[in-house]
């Protein structure tokens, strides 16, 4: 049986989504994007800056449901500029370590409010 993710340490769903679903077995985050969860404002600065807080909101939702950073099997990053990808390279291998999980990497055209980055995670519980 699945079961909802949710914390006040991420920011809160804009749509029909949730923040993540347990399975039992694995956790799956829906794509977190640079918002600070206590302003609900995109955080000041560029990929590095963005990247961070993507990153400490998709620990947030992890740990909400009971898992860990450390316990990502797999992570999609979307990128509004691929140039940026080195930058982002530098903040993400702080929040992993080896054996780094699984990643794909996708340059895309726009991401919601406008942001540099959105990532998203699949870890076990």
């Amino acid at each position: 049986m699945s079961k909802v993710i949710k914390t006040d340490k991420a920011p809160a769903a804009i749509g029909p989504y949730s923040q993540g679903i347990d399975t039992g077995v694995f956790i799956f985050t829906s794509g977190q994007i640079p918002v600070d969860p206590s302003t609900g404002e995109i955080v000041r600065g560029g990929i590095e800056e963005q990247t961070a807080q993507v990153l400490e909101n998709l620990k947030n939702v992890l740990e909400a449901g009971g898992s860990s950073i450390s316990k990502v099997v797999k992570t999609t990053v979307f990128l509004k500029d691929m140039n940026s990808f080195s930058a982002m390279n530098e903040v993400y291998k702080k929040y992993f370590a080896d054996p780094y999980p699984a990643r794909s990497c996708i340059e895309v055209s726009r991401l919601p409010k406008d942001v540099l980055i959105e990532i998203e995670a699949i870890a076990l519980r």
